[in-house]
């Protein structure tokens, strides 16, 4: 008889507070579009914020199955502890894995019926970045799918889905919003070098090693902001964007607890990720803001 769980461990299952990293993206196109845009379809917006958060709560739990059954997840590690707690059972993680893809499913095929063909091509994407995750992150590309996943696909997509045409020119939001997204994943993989050696598997940080994965790290979340200043020098993007710069405060500051790492090694960073999560937060927020603020300007 499986143990009977609450609503509120079904919830932390599917790790919650980390769902910002997949919504933002989108949250900070549908600002782009009201700036930008006339005669958007916001609740095909809004569909495509719910269905992409169903899709991360599936990723979410389709990776920790995995990450347990490898062993990348122990009872001394930071990863998820569900499992290793034994809170759930391998099979109530993929059984929930399963059922939630299957709604995701649904939800991107009811809106692909509202849109078109075109959206198909993003979605099929979208669903092998989530079900090829695992073996792809095991084998160093963990980044990589991540940046695809929560960057270019959510922000494309969303563009389509809300105006019925692709405008290419969202990828200057996508590409600083992705950077900081991927850092979130790649302080987590510096941090946890030793432990996934130790699983046998390969990430980045291990490929390129500890030094250089923090000067990466602090590329990725400090980078974005020269990115975003650029863009508005080069008038690509409206000049309110630079109120994004508010979120390089906590940036410096997380670069700064990165390069912790060199004298106190894993432990300085041990909650670093909860902070690059923030950061990203902060940053897509603002450029959202900024967006609303363009568009309510002109």
């Amino acid at each position: 008889m499986g143990k009977k769980h609450s609503m509120r461990d079904w919830i932390t299952a599917v790790r919650p507070w980390s769902f910002p990293a997949s919504a933002m993206p989108v949250v900070a196109t549908l600002g782009y579009l009201f700036a930008t845009h006339d005669n958007i379809n916001w609740v095909n917006g809004v569909w495509a914020l719910v269905n992409i958060i169903v899709f991360h709560a599936a990723g979410n739990t389709w990776s920790d199955y995995f990450d347990y059954k490898r062993e990348v997840d122990a009872g001394d590690t930071f990863g998820v502890r569900t499992m290793t707690t034994g809170q759930f059972t391998p099979e109530e993680i993929y059984r929930l894995s399963v059922v939630l893809l299957a709604v995701a499913l649904l939800g991107g095929v009811g809106l692909l019926l509202r849109t078109g063909l075109p959206l198909l091509y993003v979605g099929v994407g979208g669903l092998l970045c989530s079900v090829l995750y695992p073996p792809l992150k095991y084998k160093a590309c963990g980044d990589y799918v991540i940046f695809m996943a929560y960057a270019l696909l959510p922000t494309i997509g969303t563009v389509y889905a809300t105006t019925l045409h692709f405008d290419w020119r969202v990828l200057y939001i996508a590409v600083p919003i992705g950077l900081i997204t991927v850092a979130i994943l790649h302080c987590n993989n510096l941090r946890d070098i030793e432990t996934d050696r130790r699983a046998h598997i390969s990430t980045p940080a291990m490929q390129m090693g500890g030094r250089a994965s923090v000067w990466v790290y602090c590329f990725e979340v400090l980078f974005p902001f020269v990115w975003l200043s650029g863009c508005v020098v080069g008038g690509v993007l409206p000049a309110w964007c630079l109120l994004a710069w508010v979120a390089a405060l906590p940036a410096l500051r997380n670069a700064r607890v990165a390069v912790g790492y060199f004298k106190q090694g894993a432990a300085a960073i041990a909650t670093l990720d909860e902070g690059t999560a923030k950061l990203q937060l902060a940053f897509s927020l603002m450029l959202m803001v900024s967006f609303t603020i363009a568009g309510l300007a002109s």
